[in-house]
């Protein structure tokens, strides 16, 4: 589906009927994977809409010359919001760095955000400020006889744990189709940048604390943004539950299960939360 904005035009796509839930991508994810990852969450309830979108450089958005900076990617996103939701209000679930994008939108737009769930979430953008253990492979099981492919090994590379389950579930990832593998070079622009990554404001400056059912998930070793520099939102976030799961880096390696777990108590808190309101 398309969200036609005035200089852009954001690709996005929906499940479900109900509530509005937003779902935004880790940095370069397209939301065909998001949707992968996400929708058995959903699989046995009802009442949500859930609401992939594609930010600019992503999956099939365009990356706008236009756009230099994470502060114009934010604009993009709660312009394509604002109009998808058609003034309803929402939920978000981020995932990584769309997890830094949520609470933009948390901080730009506190009276429409009915919850917010927070997985592996970027918490400083520049990777200096960040508080990261070592990367090291903690489970090794034998892999005698598989072959990786390239893509694979990348994948291992970074994983934590070396598991045939988490082969399994790497090897289910949907592959992207001709159109929707984003812009690599426009991404890097901004990525390479810690100026132009990082917004130009302090996101979690927020005005009043964020009152409404939250999630923070973690990954124990979690080498890319780590686990204790997202302790300090639950300043902000009195009402969020917070994990740091063993096990698990940030590919959310073999945990899927359990961060699904998570998420639907979540959605049972916001559920209620939004029938009490």
């Amino acid at each position: 589906m398309e969200c036609v904005l005035e200089n852009i035009t954001v690709h996005y796509e929906t499940f479900g009927e109900g509530d509005p839930i937003v779902i935004l991508p880790g940095w370069g994810i397209p939301a065909r994977l998001m949707e992968h990852l996400v929708e058995p969450s959903f699989q046995d309830r009802n009442g949500w809409q859930r609401i992939y979108i594609d930010p600019p450089g992503h999956g099939k958005t365009a990356g706008k010359d236009s756009i230099k900076n994470q502060d114009q990617i934010l604009d993009v996103v709660l312009a394509a919001v604002d109009k998808i939701t058609e003034g309803k209000n929402y939920s978000l679930l981020g995932l990584s760095l769309g997890a830094y994008l949520a609470r933009g939108i948390v901080l730009k737009r506190p009276e429409r955000v009915t919850g917010i769930a927070m997985i592996v979430p970027v918490i400083f953008a520049e990777d200096n400020r960040r508080t990261v253990p070592p990367h090291e492979v903690i489970v090794e099981e034998s892999m005698d006889g598989i072959q990786l492919t390239k893509m694979e090994e990348f994948i291992w590379s970074m994983s934590v744990v070396h598991t045939r389950k988490w082969l399994e579930e790497i090897r289910a990832f949907p592959e992207s189709s001709d159109g929707e593998n984003g812009n690599a070079e426009f991404l890097n622009q901004i990525r390479t940048d810690p100026a132009k990554y990082a917004f130009s404001f302090d996101v979690d400056a927020l005005p009043a604390p964020f009152e409404r059912p939250s999630l923070i998930v973690t990954g124990r070793q979690d080498s890319s943004v780590g686990y204790v520099d997202a302790f300090s939102l639950l300043k902000n976030y009195p009402r969020a539950s917070y994990a740091v799961l063993d096990r698990m880096g940030h590919l959310s390696e073999d945990s899927q299960e359990t961060i699904g777990f998570l998420m639907n108590i979540w959605l049972d808190r916001v559920e209620e939360s939004n029938k009490n309101r």
